[in-house]
């Protein structure tokens, strides 16, 4: 049995935003529904432990929340601060439990890390994960996507070589290619980055598709479920954006079982 959960559903900078008095940030300061932290999703194994994709900047209390002191391994997607900014605490975590952390990432995120974060290879084993990462049943495959104006990001896709399901964690892309879009083929669930509903800034200063465009995506895709992450203050999670039954929004917290 396999579990995903949303521990962070938010953006670059989360929500609410701290300059911002808009409904959405107004509304995560009050009853705090749109409360979002940075993204970060946990994969709980029976037979291999906890993983998350990415270590951001609200990792520590992301672990409090769901109860976590340590974890098996970390995926990470790119070495942007808004999904690596909590290696800091991870790898301090590690030395205080005198264990070392397992980060899987591809070469290139690896090298950005290490030149930004020289020591952390103190405290943290870093493999490269370009030809995939296997644990428990699953077989982690990541591939570059375009990440816009903010360069490139990966994707992850997850096959599970006994149940045959197979899911992607795409959280930081836009105007993908065809080939970039090929092993989002054929998913039994796809969870994909969508910042705004419509966004409305030139598309030469974006980085992240919105729900508009995502739809479009789904249409073609087809995969049997989407989920919507990394979501900016734009998105409220009371309003009804009319999404069709097998498209829904994240929520911190929301599990759903995969594999």
């Amino acid at each position: 049995m396999t579990a995903i959960t949303f521990m962070g559903t938010g953006d670059t900078m989360g929500v609410p935003r701290v300059y911002c008095d808009c409904a959405v940030c107004e509304e995560a300061r009050t009853s705090g529904v749109n409360r979002r932290l940075r993204s970060l999703l946990h994969i709980e194994d029976k037979g291999s432990g906890h993983t998350l994709i990415d270590c951001g900047p609200d990792w520590g209390k992301q672990m409090e929340a769901a109860n976590l002191k340590d974890v098996d391994r970390v995926l990470v997607t790119h070495a942007h601060f808004d999904h690596i900014g909590g290696l800091v605490e991870w790898a301090d975590a590690c030395r205080w439990l005198n264990k070392r952390g397992q980060m899987f990432a591809p070469a290139e995120v690896i090298a950005d890390i290490d030149a930004r974060f020289p020591w952390i290879k103190n405290h943290i084993d870093r493999h490269e994960a370009d030809q995939g990462v296997k644990f428990g049943d699953w077989l982690a495959m990541p591939w570059r996507v375009n990440h816009g104006k903010n360069g490139y990001a990966y994707a992850y896709r997850f096959d599970n070589r006994v149940s045959a399901y197979s899911w992607v964690y795409c959280s930081d892309s836009i105007g993908l290619s065809a080939s970039e879009l090929k092993p989002m083929e054929g998913l039994d669930l796809l969870v994909l980055g969508t910042s705004f509903y419509q966004e409305p800034y030139p598309y030469p200063t974006r980085s992240v598709y919105d729900i508009v465009e995502a739809l479009q995506l789904i249409d073609q895709l087809k995969p049997a479920m989407t989920v919507f992450t990394h979501m900016s203050h734009d998105i409220d999670l009371n309003a009804d954006y009319s999404l069709p039954a097998h498209v829904r929004l994240s929520h911190t917290g929301m599990t759903l079982p995969v594999g």
